[in-house]
């Protein structure tokens, strides 16, 4: 029988944790929960931009987790099958919800898309990157379709990798790529889209002041 290690604290750990809820044992499975369900919580906000909802596709990928962790098997880390179970949650809530959603399997080569020559994508957006309005940002990300957003949350947010992030989805690598560079350009236009709806709603204030204040006129007493 394997013997079971605990940290300092006194825990046990990921592994032992792991082996001992797959028996059934509900204090393994809640050290789980302990260990992860922040960062599955982060990542399913990130998606549902709703924190009663993340609250409830949290408990629900957790519910998942319980049903299915026999089937673990250690082929990849743990945190990243989890992971996978929680995108796989909030992908059939927001279809249920009916919306657009692109295939991970379509691909459009970076060239034909730009224009411009070949480069290589999936690296780090300096456009956005620095000083961006979070507001427009959270509200850029929202308009992403799942596909886009969920790559986008995984790789940009959460720094996954693109070859955990296929291990996720359940994609290539090179489609994880595509993807994270579609939904970077759709956010780059989403931004500048804000960015002049901005400048014109400032525009029309000024206007409105301008006519509001109007020539000064002298009153002259008779």
């Amino acid at each position: 029988m394997a013997r079971t290690r605990r940290t300092e604290a006194g825990e046990l750990t990921e592994a032992d944790a792991i082996r001992q809820a797959q028996r059934g044992d509900a204090a393994a499975f809640e050290r789980l929960y302990r260990l992860h369900s922040r960062r599955v919580y982060s990542l399913c906000l990130r998606m549902v931009s709703n924190t009663a909802e993340a609250e409830d596709l949290t408990q629900e990928a957790f519910l998942q987790l319980f049903r299915k962790i026999q089937t673990f098997r250690g082929e990849s880390a743990f945190s990243t099958w989890l992971h996978r179970l929680a995108v796989n949650v909030v992908l059939m809530r927001l279809r249920k919800k009916s919306l657009p959603e692109t295939s991970l399997e379509e691909i459009t080569e970076p060239d034909e898309e730009s224009g411009g020559p070949r480069k290589e994508i999936g690296a780090p957006d300096q456009l956005l990157t620095g000083s961006i309005d979070r507001v427009h940002l959270s509200r850029a990300i929202e308009q992403l379709p799942p596909g886009y957003k969920t790559v986008f949350v995984l790789h940009d947010v959460q720094g996954y990798e693109h070859n955990e992030i296929a291990g996720i989805m359940s994609c290539s690598i090179g489609n994880s790529k595509s993807q994270l560079h579609k939904a970077r350009m759709r956010l780059r236009e989403l931004l500048h889209e804000a960015e002049r709806a901005k400048a014109r709603a400032k525009r029309e204030a000024q206007k409105q002041e301008q006519e509001l204040a109007g020539p000064e006129t002298e009153i002259k007493e008779g």
